[in-house]
């Protein structure tokens, strides 16, 4: 039986998808006169290092080697500059984060989170969050922030699983 691979194959590049997005926070960064400085950048890599969530700890373990001690404070300041950039979204229900494939701007964010592999998929179609919007106003309820969180399995891991393989 051949080795699953630890995360799946997605049918596009993702070594042109990790730089686009980050030649476009350096372009937001200048456009509004911020610095991407070295750590916040370094930091923006490792979370568009592929579309899984990432946890702080996590950025902090692969921040700090050997020599080179990190300490939580700074990976914090960082994930809230590009937060507060929109370069990144926080996965609430995971307590980790992940790319903007729309940064730089205030936008609904629903996310199709896959609980075998981790992959976060961010919807980018606004029916969803219009359909909440919608209802919300039927309510007399004023949104002031959207995120919908949808916890399943991505297609590859949702294949594996009917065929009885284990998960990666």
């Amino acid at each position: 039986m051949p080795l699953m691979p630890a995360k799946p194959e997605y049918p596009h590049d993702h070594a042109q998808c990790s730089s686009d997005a980050l030649a476009e926070a350096q372009r937001i960064c200048a456009r509004r006169g911020v610095r991407l400085t070295e750590t916040r950048q370094k930091v923006l890599e490792l979370i568009w290092g592929d579309h899984a969530a990432v946890k702080a700890y996590d950025l902090l373990e692969q921040l700090s080697g050997p020599g080179r001690s990190v300490r939580p404070p700074t990976i914090y300041r960082a994930l809230e500059f590009l937060l507060e950039n929109g370069l990144i979204h926080r996965i609430e229900s995971l307590n980790a984060y992940v790319g903007c494939p729309q940064p730089g701007g205030q936008h609904s964010s629903q996310f199709l989170i896959c609980d075998t592999c981790s992959i976060v998929i961010e919807l980018t179609g606004a029916d969803v969050a219009r359909a909440v919007a919608d209802e919300a106003t039927s309510h007399g309820f004023e949104i002031t922030r959207q995120t919908i969180e949808v916890h399943g399995l991505c297609g590859p891991c949702a294949a594996r699983h009917a065929e009885g393989a284990p998960a990666p």
